[in-house]
């Protein structure tokens, strides 16, 4: 096939573009860089088979030439990124996900939708479905990028019915893994550059909130499931094993090695208590679920963050 991957050289799009690349298709990564970082794709210039476009998708996006698949990746997707860029954030859910589906009806290209666990909100029901509508705060801080997922998600189902283009939805959990930004305020990052700075890990609430880590590797192979897959509904890509946001800082401690302490601060508003996906229909449609253990996949970022020349 050959393939455009929005927001390509993003962290979740980079892996993309390398197990695209890997299973023998043509690459278009295209990014505008705000959050991307070109680092992350340097490694494929020159390739024949890949070629990357700086271009912002809230801009008409054409690519010349047969694309067979648009796998619409681009956003920024950390907390400090949408509270610093919460316009951009709305524009590239709404008019980038508008510009793209565009080119995927004139090219007749399949279209994958990374959308987010966030559309869940703060949830209600434990763990979550996707027949689950989610309990979202429209109006608080986070609700930039809640919403502008869940109305990405629904102007694909619309160019589905009314248009008849060939779409999917991943609503993708917490994901982790080597070229993370180390200052994009997600926790994984965050707790493992302070580990290693020796600096106090930082809880937020009583530590008690959970979530679901799956590594990127596997997270990229749910994605390229579903892609060659007949599913149009909406299907959770995700790890199911839950654990708590104090327990996580303690692992990520004692693979560190390091001697920091773990200090507790507020909530931010609007946090998720609980996040764990429920992957039954990922299992039954993808045949797909996570293979890396925690430990394993902690080790690997870990080490990419030790290699890191400015981990700031």
């Amino acid at each position: 096939m050959r393939v455009l991957v929005t927001g390509g050289a993003g962290f979740l799009g980079s892996h993309l573009c390398d197990l695209l690349l890997e299973e023998g298709h043509d690459v278009i990564a295209m990014d505008n860089l705000i959050t991307g970082n070109p680092d992350n794709i340097q490694h494929h210039f020159g390739n024949k088979r890949f070629r990357f476009i700086q271009h912002d998708v809230t801009d008409f996006v054409y690519v010349e030439g047969p694309l067979d698949a648009i796998l619409h990746f681009a956003s920024p997707a950390s907390p400090i990124d949408y509270l610093e860029l919460p316009i951009q954030t709305l524009k590239v859910g709404a008019m980038g996900t508008h510009k793209v589906l565009g080119l995927a009806k004139k090219k007749n290209a399949r279209f994958v939708l990374a959308s987010s666990s966030e559309v869940y909100g703060d949830p209600l029901i434990h763990p979550q479905e996707e027949s689950y509508w989610g309990n979202v705060n429209p109006i608080g801080p986070r609700g930039v990028y809640d919403e502008a997922k869940r109305f990405a998600e629904a102007i694909v189902m619309a160019y589905h019915r009314f248009h008849g283009v060939n779409t999917r939805i991943a609503r993708i959990f917490n994901t982790y893994g080597p070229r993370m930004r180390a200052i994009d305020g997600r926790v994984v990052p965050t707790f493992i550059v302070q580990a290693l700075a020796g600096e106090d890990l930082t809880v937020f609430g009583d530590g008690s909130q959970t979530r679901s880590f799956c590594f990127v590797t596997d997270l990229v192979r749910g994605i390229y499931n579903l892609l060659n897959s007949d599913e149009t509904d909406p299907v959770n890509v995700g790890n199911p094993t839950e654990m708590t946001i104090s327990l996580f800082a303690r692992e990520v401690l004692e693979l560190t090695g390091s001697d920091s302490t773990i200090i507790y601060k507020d909530l931010p508003q609007d946090d998720p208590k609980v996040r764990q996906p429920n992957i039954r229909r990922a299992r039954e449609i993808l045949d797909w679920e996570p293979k890396v253990p925690l430990r394993e996949g902690l080790a690997k970022t870990i080490e990419y963050f030790r290699n890191l020349k400015d981990p700031k």
